[in-house]
């Protein structure tokens, strides 16, 4: 039977890298979408053509009761063992000027969303005494980013949370670590930083790619990565 993996905010750019990268290695991936449904569904097509396994899965991480339901719908197919806990969203703004529902929902979906999924899918991970939680954060949790207070403070919230994590489940062969990228080439960041300030910004000159993050969390889980647990590990060309 092959190994489920459920990849959150599976139809992004760094979703879809790690998503093709868990496929590659014999994986049946869950790629999951609220937003970008079609996305999903076409990355499903192309895995199944390049003889991988997958299906998607659409709810709204902010919605307890949809993520719950299709939770349980998934775990009708038996435990997940890989997860990545990728979604997120950004709504800037300097926090003099930042609406409560603008905090709200930046939380709601990286922080929360972790919870909703993480928990229901952690028990029968346990029974099976092997399992990969990766969580996907970002490089300001850890230097901070004007207009991104909340977007900070729901990816730093997952730093704590894969600590104390990684400390409840070491001893039943399941791991949780957090993988912080940089700035990663995509249409946002394109937008955002033109070629010569991320030369500036980034000792290796360059923006990374989405496929320099799904390596690391291809990386992480595997066996040869079992030992490592309750980490922070940056993908950012040296940039923090």
């Amino acid at each position: 039977m092959l190994m489920r993996a459920l990849v959150t905010g599976g139809s992004g750019a760094i979703g879809t890298a790690i998503c093709r990268e868990l496929a590659g290695q014999g994986m049946h991936v869950i790629v999951h979408a609220n937003a970008r449904p079609d996305a999903a569904a076409a990355l499903v097509q192309e895995l199944a053509s390049k003889a991988g396994s997958a299906e998607a899965v659409q709810f709204d991480l902010r919605d307890g009761e949809a993520t719950s339901s299709a939770l349980v719908r998934v775990l009708e197919a038996g435990p997940v063992q890989v997860l990545v806990n990728n979604a997120g969203i950004i709504d800037d703004a300097p926090l003099a000027g930042m609406s409560e529902a603008q905090w709200l929902s930046v939380i709601d979906v990286s922080l929360n969303g972790f919870y909703r999924v993480t928990q229901p899918l952690l028990l029968p991970m346990l029974r099976t005494r092997w399992g990969r939680v990766v969580n996907i954060s970002s490089v300001a949790a850890s230097i901070g980013n004007r207009g991104q207070t909340n977007y900070a403070a729901a990816k730093a919230g997952l730093h704590g949370a894969t600590k104390s994590l990684a400390l409840e489940v070491a001893k039943r062969g399941v791991t949780v670590n957090t993988v912080a990228p940089g700035i990663i080439a995509s249409p946002v960041i394109e937008r955002s930083f033109d070629a010569e300030r991320i030369r500036a910004l980034v000792p290796a000159e360059r923006a990374g790619t989405p496929e320099d993050v799904a390596a690391l969390v291809g990386f992480l889980v595997t066996d040869r990565a079992g030992y490592i647990t309750g980490q922070l590990i940056g993908v950012n060309g040296g940039f923090a």
